[in-house]
Formats: C-alpha cells, structure tokens, sequence
C-alpha cells in the first residue's frame, strides 16, 4: 500500500467567464498563509496569446474545514521587465511559488520570467502578500563546464529555514530544474530516447546561497552555488523528466516534496508528442536536504478526471503549492493544491503516515 495517497477535494477555480486576463487558463497556483492566518492562492492567469498574469485570491472554506471557492482580490505580478516580456507580445510571469523565509523575514516568491531568452527564474520579496517587490533573476555560478545562467530553467522553490550546504555553510536552498538542451520529452521522444544516454536529463537539482554572519542577507545580488542534482527520473511514471513541485514542506519524517514526473502517453509519437503529467512525493532529510530518505514508486495523483485529461494541455496534474492544516489542528494533514489540464486548478489532501518505508 502507497504511505502517501492524495484524495481530491474539489476543482477549485476555473478561469472566469468574461474575465479577459483569464480566457487561456487559470492554473499551477502558489498557495501560503498570510499573516492574518489566511490562505492566499497566486494562481497563474492565462490572457490571450499565452501573456500571464500572477494574480490573487483568498480561498474560501467550508464547516468541515475543507477548501470549497476563493475570493479573486486582483494582480499582484503583471510583465513589466524587460525580462519578462518577449518581442511577440506573449510571455510572461508564470508558475509562482511562495515560502515565507525565516531569516530574510520575507515571503519570497520565485515564478518562471518567460522573456526573450526563454523561460528563467525570477525571484520577489513581500511582507504582506498584497505588494511584491522584485529581486530581479537568479544568478548562478558555473556548474563544472555549465553555465546555468544561459540555459533555461523553471520550478524553482525554497526551503523556508537556513540549511548546511554540501560544504556546511549555513545557506538559503532553492529547488530548481535547469533544462538542459535536447532533454525536453519532445526532443527526447524526436531523438529515440536520449536518457539512455549520459547527457544531462532533466531533473531536481539544488542550489545555495550563503548566508554572511552579522550581515542581513539581501538576495538582490546573490550568487547561487554548490549546484547538486537531488534526483534524476527513476521509475517508469516519470522516465522522461522530474520537476520540483510545491516548496518544500516540514513533516515530522523530515522535508516533503510533492513533484511531477513526465512519462509518454501511448499514442505519443515523434511527430505528435503526447504525455501524461503526474505526482509523486520524495522525503528529504531535515538537516541535508540533498539526502532523499523517501521517494514513491508510483505516482500518488494522476490526471483521471475529465477536467485532468482535456484542456489547453490534456493529461496534466502539476502540483505547486501545499498546506499543513495546524489550523484546524492537524499538522499531519497536508492539502496539495495543483493546476488541471493547464486550465483549472484543484485540491486534494493527504495524510503523513506514520513510518516511511524501505524503498
């Protein structure tokens, strides 16, 4: 039996009728609670030509404590950098996850800048959740011959605490997935399988930035090192790729990371790729993130509904965003919430189980 087994809730939102900023999708949200106690969801809203939005909502609850609607209160990201635009007029700010970061005493948001270079991360600063100020795009170091600042790169989330790096210094991590060339499935489905191979695939990497004692720790200007890859695809569900899905979430096992994986669908042929995105869950150690302690088999959520097998990209579950429910007095009690199809977003629960087992 599956320790870790998701139970769906409800659709939770759908782009709205009439509303223009929405008529491409409403999809792959961050979710966080504010410091009111509320939760807020920052789902990616989909205009005409692919030019996304990042909004806001806050989501509604019924008697039974669980999520039923939300309350759309505006935009809080809209393209405006040059970073963020591309010639074509689509483009945009995408995919949002939020952790509000202990020692930086900020929520920090990272969203996918779709610009003219291709998709890059992007990093914001908030202390409200209503007013975000941006830090501009993640800097990297080099990665043996790599440079991952000329690559593209998407999903990236932190850790909310301070954690040892490979090298002991106390650092920020940020989960990230930099997508190396010829490692997309279409290219990998187009080329007869390239994972055979030892090129690069793509995967969940972690990346540090070093805190500097005494000093406050500003990541407008951070350098983020000590690149390693957490984990490649592994079992038949996810054998094209694996992406980072929600931040990263503490449990009493350790660090909980719901992600995605890509596998083929089976009428997926090279000149008309077709796949099927679901969700798995990993278990990294509390104190050495790079340490997997826990990692599912089998997905734990796969597209299955009408609203998960038909929209703008059919047969997609893609988690981004979870909420430990301390507020009704379950911390064991985990809600994922994830995009639909690329069109909707839903919700669906877990519970922590009481031991993991032997992989």
């Amino acid at each position: 039996m599956m320790p870790f087994q998701l139970q769906r809730i409800c659709t939770l939102m759908e782009p709205e009728a009439g509303n223009e900023l929405e008529v491409e999708g409403v999809l792959n949200p961050a979710v966080t609670r504010g410091p009111d106690g509320e939760l807020y969801i920052f789902p990616r809203l989909v205009a005409k030509n692919n030019y996304s939005r990042i909004g806001i909502a806050r989501v509604k609850f019924n008697d039974a404590g669980d999520p039923e609607g939300v309350e759309r209160l505006g935009i809080v990201l809209e393209p405006e950098m040059d970073y963020e635009k591309r010639p074509n007029g689509c483009g945009g700010c995408e995919d949002p996850r939020i952790a509000y970061v202990t020692c930086v005493e900020h929520y920090i948001m990272t969203y996918t800048a779709y610009g003219p270079e291709g998709p890059r991360i992007a990093m914001a600063r908030s202390k409200d959740l209503f007013t975000w100020e941006r830090l501009g795009l993640v800097c990297f170091t080099p990665y043996e011959d790599v440079d991952f600042n000329g690559i593209d790169n998407k999903d990236a989330s932190f850790f909310p605490i301070d954690l040892p790096s490979p090298h002991q210094h106390m650092s920020l991590a940020m989960l990230n997935r930099p997508l190396f060339p010829k490692t997309r499935p279409e290219e990998i489905v187009q080329n007869d399988g390239i994972h055979e191979s030892d090129q690069p695939k793509e995967s969940i990497w972690i990346s540090y930035v070093n805190l500097k004692k005494g000093k406050d720790t500003s990541l407008e200007k951070a350098r983020f090192t000590s690149h390693h890859c957490l984990a490649h695809p592994e079992y038949a569900w996810e054998n094209l790729k694996i992406g980072g899905g929600a931040p990263p979430i503490l449990t009493k096992h350790g660090w909980l990371l719901v992600y995605h994986g890509v596998q083929k669908h089976e009428e997926c042929t090279k000149d008309q790729p077709a796949f099927y995105y679901s969700a798995g869950a990993m278990i990294l150690s509390e104190t050495k993130p790079q340490k997997i302690l826990y990692r599912s088999p089998e997905p734990i959520l796969i597209p299955d509904l009408p609203e998960e097998r038909i929209g703008t990209v059919g047969n997609v579950v893609f988690p981004t965003g979870t909420d430990r429910r301390d507020d009704l007095g379950q911390p064991n009690r985990i809600d994922v919430y994830y995009g639909m199809a690329d069109n909707r977003i839903g919700v669906a629960k877990m519970e922590i189980p009481d031991s993991l087992p032997q992989n």
